[in-house]
């Protein structure tokens, strides 16, 4: 065999070798040892008592890297984050996924969330739903029922070791019907958020901490001005009166969500909405909680609202609309209930139309890592995450707050007929603060409507 001969049989072996190698199966991930800190709570008896102890300790674990997925695809993941938000998930978290993972492309649609839910509807019929989306925690059992989600606890063989380290109250916003269709993204509540410059004006050094005083400090506001309110909110929706009816020792069902006669039309719950329509009546609430629209972020700012129930994006908010105005946190009024808030946040979840699961479960592992919930601390999202909470309070010292308000804030009813028993609830608040009805009536009217969603499911 001649010199060229052998050259061209060289570079034919050299082809048929790499169409091989191109063609055969993927190489195996090589296990890797790596160390983990984690978060270890355990029950201690003690002499008369059991204390819960909580310990952070490091551990070494065998993990196999998931191989990137064949690529360029891109996934598209819809959430309601606000402009402040926005802007670090497109200029910071996504690029640094994206240099990460350069075989996955993350398309980022941000929806104001009073569109979402019907946009999400009429895309998951129309069978052009997302791959992710940020879903408000009151979502995910609606669209888990329907069978629009991924049970994540089967997709993810790494799931537990997220499920482990978030928080349970989040997390089980996630869990229907034996199965986990999400993780949970971010958690918040709301606490009283009090104007300082209103309060001394009209002679106050201290927010309130129970009802009795807030209507003793609505009062002296309005003595300032008609034009002056004591507080203001959105609307008649669970997020703005659940607080009051809590708070009151009210509640809307049975601890097992079977039934709301008895219980949302109680004297307590009665009492709350009393209490927002005496608020009305007296000028010192604002109208606009009647759906006529109000800038409640502006109103502070300008010294017109005394106070808000606000969560912790506002100040990120006021750093970048009103870097003059100094905001002043406290805890909800306690009334018979307690001081009880509102549990928010935002789960991510999966859609089973995706065609990319793999590639859209390493944004979710990307979204839950350390370094992302500690990015989004920065504009005020509060991590899902227990080990980097005191890193979050370094960061943002008023998480400290949330924290606490945390420990008794409850979840909205984790059903799928949620949004309808909500619309509900809150066109029997706006005939309640209008006048049309008595409280009374007006919830005992409302109860055999959601007793009969809750039998529905």
């Amino acid at each position: 065999m001649n010199a060229r001969k052998a050259f061209l049989l060289l570079i034919v072996l050299v082809v048929l070798a790499l169409v091989v190698i191109a063609c055969g199966p993927a190489a195996t991930p090589t296990p890797q040892v790596i160390k983990e800190t984690v978060v270890v709570t355990q029950v201690v008896e003690k002499p008369g008592e059991k204390v819960v102890e909580t310990k952070i300790v490091e551990v070494e674990k065998v993990v196999t890297p998931t191989p990137q997925p064949e690529g360029p695809v891109t996934i598209a993941f819809w959430h309601a984050y606000n402009p402040v938000e926005t802007e670090m998930l497109t200029k910071k978290v996504i690029p640094a996924f994206e240099e990460k993972y350069p075989n996955i492309k993350v398309e980022a649609q941000a929806v104001p969330y009073n569109e979402f839910r019907k946009k999400l509807l009429t895309a998951i019929a129309g069978g052009t739903a997302p791959d992710l989306i940020r879903s408000d925690i009151i979502w995910v059992p609606e669209l888990a029922d329907m069978g629009a989600l991924v049970a994540l606890d089967e997709l993810m063989p790494d799931f537990d070791e997220y499920k482990d380290q978030v928080f349970p109250g989040p997390l089980s916003t996630n869990y229907w019907k034996g199965h986990y269709y999400g993780l949970p993204l971010d958690t918040n509540t709301r606490i009283l958020m009090w104007n300082k410059e209103m309060y001394e004006a009209a002679g106050i050094t201290e927010p309130p901490t129970t009802i009795d005083e807030f209507l003793a400090v609505c009062e002296k506001i309005k003595s300032l001005g008609e034009d002056k309110y004591c507080f203001a909110d959105g609307g008649t929706y669970g997020w703005a009166v659940l607080p009051w009816i809590w708070s009151f020792g009210g509640s809307l069902t049975d601890p097992d969500m079977t039934t709301a006669s008895g219980y949302v039309n109680s004297p307590a719950t009665v009492a709350a909405y009393e209490f927002l329509k005496e608020l009305l009546d007296k000028g010192y609430l604002h109208p606009g909680i009647l759906g006529g629209g109000v800038d409640t972020s502006g109103g502070y700012a300008q010294d017109q609202i005394a106070n808000l129930l606000e969560g912790p994006w506002m100040p990120a908010i006021f750093e970048a609309q009103y870097p003059d105005k100094e905001i002043q946190w406290a805890l909800m009024p306690a009334g018979d209930g307690g001081s009880i808030s509102v549990v928010g946040g935002e789960d991510i979840v999966m859609f089973q139309q995706s065609q990319h699961k793999e590639a859209a479960a390493e944004f979710i592992r990307f979204m839950l890592s350390p370094e992302v919930q500690l990015m989004m601390a920065d504009v005020g999202q509060v991590p899902v995450r227990m080990d980097v909470t005191d890193e979050a309070v370094q960061k943002q010292p008023y998480f400290a707050l949330f924290f606490e308000q945390l420990k008794t804030a409850k979840a909205r009813l984790p059903h799928p007929n949620w949004p309808k028993i909500e619309d509900l609830l809150t066109s029997t608040g706006q005939a309640i603060l209008r006048g049309e009805k008595g409280a009374q009536e007006a919830l005992d009217e409302l109860a055999p409507k959601i007793d009969s969603l809750l039998a529905t499911d």
